[in-house]
Formats: structure tokens, sequence, C-alpha cells
């Protein structure tokens, strides 16, 4: 599976930006996909997931601004982020879980800079 993200840039305090993430290769096995994110001198967190079935989680800093959705039509996952705040600012990263008989795993995409700044 190849995973294509797109989306960052710079936004001010209250916007919004939307992330995109495509996959492409063994699709069919993915299970989840979803995004980390990354600040400088912090450790990696979980940002959001969306499950095959539907269900979705979301970190508490996030529950309420952004929202998760995907279009299967086009394989891609999105992040809308509203009410964008400083500490948003971090590499995000897309993620696909995968399960394949008897292997299970998880790929990543490349990062995409997420700055919220005035």
């Amino acid at each position: 599976v190849q995973l294509q993200a797109s989306g960052g840039g710079l936004a001010q305090p209250g916007g919004s930006l939307r992330l995109s993430c495509a996959a492409s290769g063994r699709i069919f096995s993915i299970t989840a996909m979803g995004w980390h994110r990354q600040a400088p001198g912090k450790q990696r967190e979980l940002v959001a997931t969306i499950f095959s079935g539907g269900s979705i989680n979301y970190a508490d800093s996030v529950k309420g601004r952004f929202t998760i959705s995907r279009d299967n039509a086009k394989n891609t996952v999105y992040l809308l982020m509203n009410s964008l705040k400083p500490e948003d600012t971090a590499v995000y990263y897309c993620h696909a879980d995968y399960y394949t008989d008897p292997e299970v795993g998880r790929y990543w995409g490349q990062g995409t800079l997420v700055t919220v700044s005035s």
C-alpha cells in the first residue's frame, strides 16, 4: 500500500485546513486509516482513525474541531481541521492499518506540515 498525503500549509488561529491521504496498491487489505501528528520536541500522537466498518475515534484534543472522513471511490481519507490552534502545529502523517492473514501491520505516508500562526 502506498499513501500520498497532501494539504498541509499555513493557517491562522481559528482557521481551517483539509488534509488528504490517497491510498493505492493492496487497498483491499486496509482495515483502518487515520492521522498522527508530531510537534517539534514531542512524541508522535494519534489524531483520528476511521475504521473500515465506519467507526471513528478522535484524540480528546481535537474532538469537536477535526473531522475525519473517507471517499471509498477515491480510496482517500480526509482530515478537516477547523478552529485551528497554534498547538495544532505539527507534521501530520497518514497511516493505513492492514490485515492479510496472518500478517498485520501499518503503512505510513510522508508527512505534511501544518503551521498555525498569526
